[in-house]
């Protein structure tokens, strides 16, 4: 094992404490902007949903969740008016679920907290190497979605 490798976390570790840290300031952040009701198990949702619309069957499979789990993960996003459940046009018997006018509105605000937080974190390490970082986990993210199958936002 090189020196360098012995003087960091293993990418797993990396990976899941910058997560849970990322996770637990976006959420502060998301309550005191107005969103109160906004929970971390919420992204299971948000993080895979198409902006036409995505079915039940498709977010679980996504977040690697069963239909139960994430049906009802959709039921409270419902019930907090942030998607809603729709006719699919290609399949009447299917729904697909969908953000609401409320659910935009929520995804924009993320979007605003998340440059904030990411401006924060370039900050510390600076820009330059803040953007290489992301790059990089984006091209691992895409060639191993590319060899492994499964669901990526690099595209």
């Amino acid at each position: 094992m090189s020196t360098a490798s012995t003087q960091r976390l293993h990418i797993g570790q990396l990976l899941a404490q910058l997560t849970r840290l990322f996770q637990t300031e976006l959420f502060e952040r998301l309550v005191a902007a107005g969103l109160e009701d906004a929970r971390v198990s919420h992204t299971h949702v948000t993080a895979y949903i198409k902006a036409e619309g995505s079915r039940l069957t498709e977010l679980a499979s996504q977040a690697r969740m069963t239909l139960p789990a994430m049906s009802e993960l959709v039921d409270d996003l419902e019930r907090l008016g942030i998607v809603e459940r729709r006719p699919d046009p290609s399949d009447g018997r299917a729904k697909l679920i969908c953000l609401t006018k409320a659910g935009w509105e929520a995804m924009r605000t993320a979007r605003r907290i998340i440059a904030e937080i990411e401006a924060e974190y370039a900050d510390h390490v600076g820009s330059e190497r803040f953007e290489d970082a992301a790059q990089t986990l984006n091209a691992l993210l895409a060639a191993l979605t590319a060899t492994k199958g499964g669901p990526s936002k690099a595209e």
